[in-house]
């Protein structure tokens, strides 16, 4: 039996979600799972737009993963999958102007608010520890 070219993409990306839903971040699969969840966040919300690039798995993953290990952190916490959940993206992108689309990126809100954002060339050139200190700098300033 062969697999399906999208079959196969679902099981290569499934363990680039794992690294994320595995730590407790909520996976927002549809356009109106992003609506519900980012719309009725009280208080400080993370979301991650995640990829399949090499600098999501290298620096963006293991920071954020780095970041929610302080013990001042967002209250909820979310991701989308750009490239796999298209609709879901782009709904999520909407709440990120007027920054360009980017993944990957992690944007910080604040009742609904965008207060802080890391884009993908603040990524790219950074190391984990590096992303995971500039959250933990924006967390420290607007999840207390």
């Amino acid at each position: 039996m062969s697999m399906s070219f999208e079959s196969y993409m679902r099981d290569m990306v499934q363990p680039m979600r794992d690294d994320l839903t595995r730590i407790g971040i909520t996976e927002l699969r549809t356009p109106e799972e992003v609506v519900e969840k980012l719309e009725s966040a009280k208080g400080t919300a993370l979301l991650v737009i995640n990829s399949v690039c090499g600098c999501a798995a290298g620096q963006c993953r293991p920071g954020v993963a780095k970041a929610l290990q302080h013990e001042v952190k967002p209250d909820h916490l979310f991701t989308v999958f750009a490239g796999q959940d298209k609709e879901a993206t782009a709904k999520a992108r909407e709440y990120l102007a007027p920054y360009p689309p980017s993944s990957p990126s992690i944007a910080l809100f604040k009742d609904g608010e965008l207060v802080h954002f890391i884009q993908r060339h603040q990524i790219e050139d950074r190391s984990a520890e590096m992303i995971a200190g500039d959250l933990v700098g924006a967390f420290e300033e607007f999840c207390k």
